[in-house]
């Protein structure tokens, strides 16, 4: 054999070590480039270690080199003591992707800018408007059969659908909520006055999320959101100054909203294995 000694081989007594797992250096370095050229090793590996063996490590190497690699963001999550089927369903959340954490980032720096140069005595309104849609529309975008390009693999994982949901949505809502908390910080001269966005955004996405099981996954948080935008528009034409939401009657009026739709979301959970989230038809066509 051209390019290799076949006067010598793997002894019988290392073929068995090797076997085993316990030929150490360098004598393993040297049986392993050895097996890698030589038919007859590897048949006398074969004998020593039987057939059945052999072919449960091919098939553990084959299942080795076939695995995903997990990415970064997966990895990091793993690390940080999130169990390794979690990470995975974080990792495939469609907004949790760089494209959309860039367009946040974007939006928000416009909105800030925008913001500062029509900056007014009382609040930094366009920012408190705009702020609760974001964790809205993320929501929005990491769950259904319309936006979610994972849907088919989630909707056949041994994952019930709410529990699904409810990882994606506290994976959403801590991104965009630090991500609007660190935009706030550009606004240190309102004080208290730049978070109200919070109570209104976590009232948006309970209520959304709610709504969820007899609108859909889009028409729910749509309707959300274009009634916040509705109801900015009549607080902008009836008060002057602070806008009624950003008040402290709002803010009080924006947790108990956010608390009832919390318990509807919660008393009507098994329907997001049943309806237009994740249907019998999608089961048993997957």
């Amino acid at each position: 054999m051209s390019g290799h000694d076949t006067t010598w081989h793997v002894p019988q007594e290392d073929l068995r070590a090797y076997a085993r797992g316990e030929l150490t250096a360098p004598r393993l370095w040297s049986a392993d480039a050895h097996l890698a050229a030589c038919p007859r090793c590897r048949e006398a590996l074969g004998e020593a270690v039987g057939p059945a063996a052999l072919d449960a490590g091919w098939a553990r190497l084959d299942a080795e080199l076939d695995a995903p690699r997990p990415g970064l963001l997966e990895s990091l999550l793993v690390r940080a003591g999130v169990a390794d089927h979690t990470a995975r369903l974080l990792a495939a959340t469609p907004v949790l992707r760089r494209a959309w954490l860039v367009a946040v980032v974007a939006v928000l720096m416009t909105t800030l800018a925008a913001a500062t140069a029509l900056r007014t005595a009382q609040s930094p309104t366009l920012f408190l408007a705009l702020a609760p849609l974001l964790p809205l529309a993320g929501v929005a975008l990491s769950y259904g059969p319309a936006l979610d390009p994972t849907y088919e693999m989630t909707v056949v994982a041994p994952t019930h659908g709410f529990r699904l949901l409810m990882i994606r949505t506290v994976a959403v809502l801590a991104t965009g909520t630090a991500l609007n908390s660190l935009a706030t910080l550009a606004l240190p001269s309102y004080g208290l006055r730049a978070v109200a966005w919070l109570l209104p955004a976590l009232a948006l996405t309970a209520l959304a999320l709610s709504l969820t099981p007899r609108l859909g996954p889009v028409a729910a948080p749509v309707l959300t959101g274009g009634a916040w935008v509705g109801l900015l528009l009549v607080a902008d034409r009836r008060t002057e100054g602070v806008l009624a939401p950003f008040t402290a009657a709002g803010q009080g009026v924006a947790a108990g909203v956010a608390l009832l739709a919390a318990g509807l979301l919660y008393a009507v959970r098994d329907r997001f294995d049943s309806s237009t989230v994740s249907t019998p038809t999608h089961r048993s066509a997957a």
